[in-house]
């Protein structure tokens, strides 16, 4: 089942078109975020996606929502974990993919080609797991997203988000003899330069905006989310080569994980309270 983007957001901003288009060509060249699940992520699905344990032992039924996750891995595995899912993506090409895979596999999911800051098309309280792969440095107003991931979310609901932690955008990609060195302001309101090149810190030809720590930990919690866990996965290798992906980790992390849960909303007073009639 497939439903299509809104146009109408006047959130929308260039950024909106722009990363839609980059995602889009990634998408059709193959790029290593767009490769479909393996085989081997099929044979304990749930062990694969959620190595912390976060989700417990079981998510059969469970209404989970892939959100900016496009790309034929997260929903198909999810769906393939027996929970009931729905794919978000802003690339028309990446929700292809999901298709595809969930064709394959004779599973079921929708999916839903719209912005990860505007969903109206969905309805409060109507998921009980949000699954967030990094992608929330697209987007310049990071507490927009996390709004609609409050009020999707049921009460208790998880939310299980991945970032890219502010220094790993701030320093340089490459160590060309001096070591990795900070160039983009952590106070920036404008996104940084598209990257010409493909590389392990930033996708080729998007905007990303670097998110303050108080932006990705704070405005959730202001959200309505309580944060449960943090971790921070690791890429580092001690023996990495000067200048690869995994020598830059031992010095800039480039990732944090997050899991947080939707507080119980405030009931509403009945009429009697709210008019201070007395019943009895």
């Amino acid at each position: 089942m497939t439903r299509g983007l809104s146009s109408s957001n006047p959130n929308h901003h260039m950024d909106h078109w722009h990363n839609k288009a980059a995602w889009d060509r990634l998408a059709i060249i193959g790029d290593r975020l767009a490769k479909p699940a393996r085989e081997i992520d099929f044979e304990n699905p749930l062990k694969s996606v959620d190595g912390p344990g976060w989700l417990g032992d079981s998510i059969r039924g469970k209404r989970t929502l892939c959100l900016a996750a496009g790309g034929g891995r997260q929903g198909p595995i999810y769906a393939a974990a027996g929970a009931q899912v729905t794919v978000v993506d802003i690339s028309a090409a990446m929700l292809e993919l999901d298709r595809t895979v969930a064709s394959e596999r004779k599973m079921k999911l929708t999916t839903i080609e719209a912005s990860m800051d505007f969903l109206p098309m969905l309805e409060d309280a109507s998921f009980d797991i949000v699954i967030h792969p990094v992608s929330t440095c697209y987007v310049p107003d990071i507490a927009r997203v996390y709004a609609e991931v409050a009020r999707l979310l049921v009460d208790d609901g998880i939310y299980i988000s991945q970032h890219k932690q502010p220094t790993s955008l701030q320093a340089t990609i490459r160590d060309r003899g001096e070591g990795y060195r900070f160039e983009h302001s952590y106070y920036g309101k404008q996104p940084l330069p598209p990257e010409s090149e493909a590389n392990l810190i930033r996708e080729q030809g998007t905007l990303e905006y670097v998110h303050r720590w108080e932006e990705i930990l704070g405005s959730m919690c202001r959200s309505g989310m309580m944060i449960e866990d943090v971790t921070e996965p690791l890429h580092a290798k001690a023996d990495a080569p000067v200048g690869s992906f995994a020598h830059r980790c031992q010095f800039v992390a480039p990732y944090v994980r997050i899991k947080a849960r939707r507080k119980k909303r405030a009931s509403k007073p009945n009429s009697s309270e709210a008019s201070g009639i007395i019943l009895g």
